[in-house]
């Protein structure tokens, strides 16, 4: 996190209920709607809850158990959305795919004209760092008359990523990524279709009740209480990256992560040839867990993975307060190790 972030942070809180923290709401979100490039009467929705809590919430508020929905399980958080279908009794299928296999328009054919509401994808699926095509899917949504829900949650200011370009229904994001802010804040950033969807439902939940967020926001509030201090670093965040442009922002984490897997022939690693994100880069590594505990102890931290890929697969990662000295300090390291 940038310092200037960190003092926001340590301010006193002040109270929320006012007409200056209202306005500060509405111009989060036109920032919001212009960073992503999002059509004018597009709605935003703040929640106080992990990316994981947005998920639920779009699921619970814009499907019921007349829908049936299409979901692309490439790992742990594709895996999640199906989780949430099934809790909340929504039809779903999946297109799963193996640790190491791309999505391509041939996964899709079979589900061409079959009914389905909508699309649901984490447009970067972190668990493994594969990006998909949001192109392909993009168009099969149209194609199918389909919503298409995309988490961006970890793609967002790493990639290229165009609501109207696209045609993205729903847009799930978090602070604690790309933002490099506390975690504790989620996002919705949701089109005309989703709103008369969310409006015409009546999930059985009070605090993920998005109606309720959609009727406060018109007033620059939510109708429980906020995180107010991540709102205003929020703020400042989204502020500092109008003022320097999306692009110039995402060309900093692409030269993070060029200039990483461009050093890293010498090591015993192995990057998987899939399509990545700016925001990480996967590494393939014997004993994966035991190089991540060794890094730890020498105070470098990156993200170990679990399951079947927990001694096989660390996530290193280009977002946030990183530069190329960071990238050598950890190559050096690594080299060391293996």
């Amino acid at each position: 996190m940038e310092n200037e972030i960190l003092k926001i942070g340590a301010k006193q809180i002040p109270y929320f209920r006012t007409d200056e923290f209202s306005q500060l709401m509405f111009e989060i979100e036109k920032l919001f709607v212009k960073i992503l490039n999002a059509p004018m009467n597009s709605k935003f929705i703040l929640l106080t809850a992990s990316g994981t809590g947005a998920m639920e919430a779009a699921v619970m508020n814009l499907f019921t158990e007349k829908d049936k929905v299409l979901v692309i399980n490439g790992g742990t958080f594709g895996k999640r959305f199906a989780e949430l279908c099934r809790l909340h009794g929504i039809d779903f299928r999946t297109i799963d795919l193996k640790f190491g296999e791309r999505l391509t328009e041939e996964h899709l054919k079979p589900h061409d004209n079959k009914g389905y509401t909508a699309l649901l994808v984490n447009i970067h699926e972190t668990s493994t760092g594969q990006l998909y095509d949001k192109k392909l899917l993009s168009e099969f949504c149209k194609k199918n008359d389909m919503l298409f829900v995309v988490d961006a949650i970890s793609s967002f200011l790493a990639d290229e990523y165009d609501i109207e370009k696209y045609n993205i229904d729903c847009t799930i994001l978090s602070s604690q990524k790309a933002l490099a802010l506390p975690p504790g804040l989620s996002f919705l950033i949701l089109s005309e279709k989703s709103v008369e969807r969310i409006k015409n439902r009546k999930p059985k939940n009070m605090y993920f009740n998005l109606s309720d967020y959609l009727s406060n926001m018109e007033r620059g509030q939510t109708p429980f209480t906020p995180a107010v201090g991540i709102v205003y670093q929020l703020y400042e965040k989204l502020k500092n990256i109008n003022n320097v442009g999306v692009r110039p922002f995402i060309e900093k984490t692409k030269k993070l992560a060029h200039h990483f897997r461009e050093n890293i022939d010498n090591l015993n690693v192995v990057v998987p040839d899939y399509s990545l994100s700016n925001a990480l880069t996967p590494i393939l590594v014997e004993n994966a867990f035991e190089v991540f505990l060794k890094l730890k102890k020498k105070g470098i931290f990156v993200t170990p993975s679990g399951g079947s890929l927990k001694n096989r697969l660390l996530r290193i990662g280009h977002i946030g307060n990183l530069t190329t000295e960071d990238n050598e300090t950890l190559i050096r390291n690594l080299e060391e190790i293996l």
